[in-house]
């Protein structure tokens, strides 16, 4: 390999080598780009999100619909708490958390058009 002399110094044990590793930022192919998510807990972080309906009991339905969550409202996921449990998102100016599988009740609707901040098709 080009470049192994200078990795390996004389004065280390003969086992010893100094290796690099280069790591690259993944980028978004086409077929993931193509899946937009069904569940407002399938949305990444940044991501938005037009609610369809809510498939939850109706007094916890009726609660969310107060704190803004309206079918053809918009969601935005904005932090998730450090042990992954709930999920903070934005609609309507304020921001709620949320439990995963509550968030996993709240149906999108599917959009064609949908993007994510800094990805271009």
């Amino acid at each position: 390999m080009i470049g192994d002399e200078l990795l390996d110094r004389p004065d280390s044990p003969p086992d010893t080598k100094i290796k690099l590793q280069l790591t690259f930022k993944r980028r978004f192919v086409a077929a993931e780009v193509d899946k937009f998510p069904t569940t407002a807990a399938g949305l990444r972080c940044g991501q938005e999100g037009i609610l369809d309906r809510i498939d939850l009991p109706q007094d916890i339905a009726r609660r969310l619909m107060e704190l803004g969550f309206l079918p053809g409202n918009t969601l935005v996921p904005a932090r998730t708490a450090p042990g992954g449990g709930a999920r903070v998102f934005r609609v309507d100016g304020s921001e709620v958390a949320l439990r995963h599988d509550t968030a996993a009740r709240l149906l999108l609707r599917p959009d064609p058009e949908f993007a994510l901040p800094g990805l271009e098709k």
